[in-house]
């Protein structure tokens, strides 16, 4: 494969395989959908409107009338929402080859989820932290089983886990709670591959981000829709963006703890490539205090 210009082309074929990507009704989730679908995976939508998600599946299967696609309710800023929609799918699939951690919020103003969290931190990283938990044993026996969630460049943005107000109590940034949200996704990859790595585990978790791309999350941007202009030059479409994201679920050559995004100027745009993330990311001590953290405030426990 031409580790240049990786394109969804290089996809290879999904048949017999089951993905499952949250946030799939639009943008980059519903893009990422279609390439795995198009290319024979079993994929299930897990998504906040069933409508919406009804909506994606009938594009999908537009440009493929076979293809197998499912819905699952999921609310990501609801853990009542995520054990109904974890047990449901453990009733239903009796494996899980490719868990997408796509879904996410950006930049919206002070809100909290139904459980109290801050509602970007909630929604991006803890949501996300205890839908794999209670999913991970569908994925464990699976050989060439992966985790890949979705980040940001926003990850180096005003970002550090500030551990004494998790969530936002003592004043509310809406971009450095973003930063924070897309930083947790990254420690959260790194140290979930560490207790895989550890429990010789086949399971990989990986990273990716999209790059500048045009979808709905940037809807909360104060004055975004007189920036846009500004920023085209620095954004490509959905389907550029899911790159990174399919590049990491698919390619044979991808291994855990990677982090792949576009090859571009500033990361903004391109094909995907191996990227570096930031060193705060890095930071193993940060990453085992989040994890104890998440749990304590998920009550999910992983079994690795």
């Amino acid at each position: 494969m031409s580790d240049e210009k990786w394109t969804a082309t290089e996809i290879p074929d999904q048949s017999g395989r089951i993905a499952v990507v949250t946030g799939a009704n639009t943008g980059l989730g519903l893009e990422t959908a279609r390439e795995l679908a198009h290319r024979g995976a079993t994929v299930v939508l897990a998504v906040r409107n069933l409508d919406k998600g009804q909506a994606a599946i009938d594009d999908i299967r537009a440009g493929r009338s076979d293809a197998v696609v499912e819905l699952q309710q999921l609310d990501l800023a609801s853990l009542d929402s995520i054990r109904a929609a974890a047990a449901e799918l453990e009733d239903r699939l009796e494996r899980i080859d490719l868990l997408i951690n796509n879904a996410g919020v950006m930049y919206t103003p002070p809100m909290k989820t139904a459980d109290g969290f801050e509602m970007q931190f909630g929604t991006n990283h803890l949501g996300h932290f205890a839908w794999t938990g209670l999913l991970l044993d569908r994925l464990l026996p699976v050989e060439g089983s992966r985790v890949v969630t979705v980040s940001s460049v926003g990850h180096r943005i005003r970002s550090r886990i500030d551990f004494d107000d998790l969530n936002s109590d003592q004043g509310y940034n809406r971009v450095v709670a973003y930063g924070r949200s897309k930083l947790a996704n990254l420690l959260f990859t790194y140290e979930l591959q560490r207790r895989l790595d550890a429990a010789g585990s086949a399971t990989a978790a990986l990273a990716a981000h999209p790059g500048g791309s045009d979808t709905e999350l940037g809807r909360h941007i104060p004055g975004g829709r007189y920036l846009q202009p500004l920023l085209r030059p620095l954004t490509q479409s959905a389907a550029m963006g899911a790159l990174p994201t399919l590049r990491a679920a698919t390619d044979p050559d991808a291994t855990g703890g990677q982090y792949y995004g576009p090859d571009g100027f500033m990361e903004t745009r391109g094909h995907p490539e191996v990227v570096t993330s930031s060193d705060r990311s890095r930071e193993a001590d940060t990453q085992q205090r989040l994890w104890a953290a998440s749990e304590q405030l998920t009550d999910v426990t992983y079994p690795v």
